[in-house]
């Protein structure tokens, strides 16, 4: 073996999974600031990014390139390092697999695609110095560029007919308006800049050329797109299982599912008219939810109001469940609580912390035009985006250097098993018994059967299922549009802009509203599994769940096991 063969050699044999992570970490990043800066990846808050289809070819290379790299580690004799090996591998896998199919060209919909996370990065990236209001200008003046890429992607879709649903474009032309109105979210900017002391003129120079690239591609998406976009939204068996294994991680039974959905809303419903009789017994579970909705003695009259009542639950819980349930590092002690701007999709998100935790983790609300706003929903909802759901599961990945590659703590994240311990953190503060008032838990059960609705509401537009005989809506009906946002006014108490905006989500990105109640159902069986064997201790378990990171649930199973 010659000197170069020998170092070559030496080379592959020093790169380790965590270094090859570390490498497509950086080389992800750079291809894609836009998405470092919401995860949290910093360095990059100045660049624009390209979402143009060319981008989409550059990231396959870098897939295959990392894919391969990580194929001699599948069975790396360190456990870590293979670990680490193999989540890595089945995501760039599936990404590999969606670039074939050309899910680049038709990557638009109610509320994840590319325009969404444009603006929402905006709400993240830090606004208190002159060189970040400076990254700020920068990506308002590249947002024209940015968006003529993401049109050049969706021209191609329209070329090769392959395009969405008419329902989603017309959500998103609601969402350019009013990025582009004189509503706009970014004619907050240049005050908040001034008020930070930097000069107002050239930021408000910057939102008016980003008005413009969003009333410019609404223009374009109503003239030469959706002429050309499907009627029907529902995708059919075979591309609702696809989506539904994108999310869960795992093979999906839909039949076996949409009827163990129509399960759980009947058995929620028994328990929702049991607990709405502890409030007042006189009352009807729709009465007792109007007076609930209505009752400014159980709500905010302000937003700060409710801001201060998230930041206190969670507060409480931080400091009750600490050492008792949970190992709490000091970094995850802090969950900041934001109201976020108008003009987005509607209800409640999470966002994660930087990787130096610079940027804590944070829940944000978008609660439209409410003036009045519940509690009896929020404490349930508080717990699942904040602490002990969302806030310290992808908190506590950040935190695990030494466990998980950088690519896994800061990137990787499957709906079925996120959302699904998010879900179950519900239910496990009121195992714990932390919904100490019969509103709190009746605003529990109503997010449980929320979640059971999405189920059957789910699988049941795109499959095109009856509605069961005995259903208290629409019995024998064909599931659509209007037959669901029946279901999530009139069955899951919802307001009927939020339905309506829930309704279009499902129809726009299938398989992930099913995640949580199904990612739910997985935990609860692997922990009635090591019930069952005798070796459940709760604090390990959820120790244990929490250190792999919200991977499939089929791999999720295995570690577990």
């Amino acid at each position: 073996m010659g000197k170069d063969e020998l170092a070559a050699f030496s080379l592959q044999r020093m790169t380790t999974p965590f270094e090859i992570s570390d490498r497509f970490t950086e080389q992800y990043a750079d291809l894609v600031p836009i998405t470092a800066t919401y995860l949290g990846i910093t360095g990059r808050d100045h660049l624009i990014g390209d979402l143009s289809p060319e981008l989409h070819g550059r990231l396959d290379d870098l897939y295959r390139a990392a894919r391969a790299d990580l194929s001699a580690h599948l069975d790396d004799p360190d456990p870590v390092q293979a670990f680490a090996a193999i989540v890595m591998s089945r995501w760039l896998d599936e990404r590999i697999e969606r670039f074939e199919a050309g899910e680049w060209r038709r990557n638009l919909n109610h509320i994840a695609s590319p325009f969404q996370y444009l603006i929402d990065t905006f709400d993240v990236m830090p606004k208190g110095t002159a060189h970040e209001w400076a990254n700020i200008v920068s990506r308002l003046e590249g947002f024209d560029s940015m968006l003529d890429g993401y049109r050049q992607c969706l021209a191609a879709g329209v070329g090769a007919m392959d395009t969405v649903a008419a329902r989603q474009v017309e959500a998103l032309l609601d969402q350019l308006d009013a990025a582009a109105s004189k509503e706009s979210r970014f004619l907050a900017f240049p005050e908040s800049a001034e008020a930070a002391g930097v000069d107002r003129d050239p930021v408000a120079a910057a939102v008016d050329r980003a008005r413009e690239a969003c009333s410019l591609l609404a223009e374009w998406l109503r003239s030469d797109y959706l002429p050309h976009a499907r009627s029907e939204d529902a995708v059919g068996r075979d591309e609702y299982l696809m989506g539904a294994d994108k999310y869960l991680g795992m093979t999906v039974d839909p039949d076996e599912t949409y009827e163990w959905g129509w399960s759980e809303v009947r058995r929620i419903m028994v328990d929702l008219e049991r607990t709405a009789a502890e409030i007042d017994p006189e009352m009807s579970l729709t009465e007792v939810i109007e007076l609930l909705e209505t009752d400014p003695g159980r709500a905010a009259a302000t937003r700060e109001e409710f801001v201060d009542f998230i930041s206190g639950i969670q507060e409480q819980a931080i400091s009750q469940l600490s050492g008792a349930h949970f190992d709490v590092p000091e970094p995850l002690r802090t969950v900041t609580v934001s109201i976020a701007p108008p003009g987005g999709s509607l209800g409640a998100w999470y966002i994660g912390p930087t990787e130096d935790f610079s940027r804590p983790g944070s829940i944000w609300y978008a609660p439209g035009e409410r003036e009045l706003l519940p509690y009896w929903q929020e404490v349930s909802t508080a717990y699942h985006e904040g602490f002990p759901g969302h806030h310290l599961q992808v908190g506590t990945a950040v935190l695990e250097r030494d466990k998980l590659s950088r690519f896994h703590r800061m990137a990787i994240w499957y709906s079925g098993a996120g959302e699904g311990w998010a879900l179950y953190a519900e239910r496990l503060m009121d195992e714990l018994g932390f919904f100490e008032k019969p509103e709190y838990r009746l605003g529990l059960l109503a997010s449980q059967l929320f979640r059971a609705l999405r189920v059957v509401i789910d699988i049941g537009c795109h499959l095109k299922r009856p509605i069961p005989a005995d259903a208290p809506l629409h019995p024998g009906d064909v599931w659509d549009y209007d037959r669901a946002v029946d279901y999530m006014t009139q069955i899951g108490s919802q307001p009927h802009d939020v339905a309506e905006s829930e309704v279009t989500r499902y129809l726009g990105w299938w398989g992930q509203a099913i995640s949580y109640k199904v990612g739910e159902r997985e935990i609860l069986d692997i922990r009635d599994q090591a019930r069952r064997a005798g070796d459940l201790d709760l604090k390990h378990f959820h120790r244990t769940l929490l250190e792999a990171g919200a991977i499939r649930l089929d791999h999720l199973r295995e570690v577990m096991s």
